[in-house]
């Protein structure tokens, strides 16, 4: 062969497979971008909308709940409660002026008390605050009338929490304490 007909087809047979190899090239990562965003689309899809095993319980045991509560009502039953359950009982609201110990000033503090109960235990709490409402109330403006100023500024009422819920079953128990916990929600402090 010659060298100009080497020439020719040298030049026609190197650019096309060039031109074969680039082209080649974006259409397989056209390709396999789409893939990667159906997988991607899909997880997102999947997490996103797909409920949990504990999700799924949750509303199993509503409908199955609901749908006997219902046929109890409709039989003329009441429905049943859980007696483990806790339940918040109102214990009073509370507004006490007073110095306190070590302090020159005069402070206000308002709050409601509020303790937690089990709900089988409710009642006998109930009878039990009837019969010692004005004694409970006494003891607890004593337990607020002796915190201190910084046990009262306390950013998670701690100290005194488990001082009214102390007082709470000292005076509100016949026997095992019925109180579990006492919330104080609106609680203020003001310098008067």
């Amino acid at each position: 062969m010659s060298d100009a007909a080497k020439k020719p087809q040298e030049e026609t047979g190197a650019e096309p497979a060039k031109e074969e190899t680039r082209r080649s090239l974006v259409p397989k990562l056209m390709i396999g971008g789409f893939i990667s965003l159906v997988a991607i689309a899909e997880t997102a899809i999947f997490f996103l909308l797909v409920p949990s095993a504990e999700e799924v319980a949750a509303l199993a045991e509503a409908k199955v709940l609901a749908r006997v509560e219902a046929e109890m009502e409709a039989d003329g039953q009441t429905p049943v409660t859980d007696q483990e359950d806790l339940v918040d009982f109102p214990l009073g609201e509370y507004g006490v002026s007073f110095i306190p110990p070590g302090s020159d000033r005069q402070y206000r503090v308002e709050f409601q008390l509020f303790g937690s109960v089990r709900a089988k235990n409710q009642r006998q709490l109930e009878e039990i605050y009837a019969r010692k409402k004005a004694s409970f109330q006494h003891r607890i403006m004593l337990e607020i009338r002796n915190a201190t100023v910084d046990e009262l500024m306390e950013n998670q009422l701690g100290l005194i929490q488990r001082r009214l819920l102390a007082t709470s079953n000292e005076v509100l128990s016949e026997g095992e304490p019925l109180i579990l916990g006492v919330s104080l929600p609106g609680y203020t402090v003001m310098e008067e």
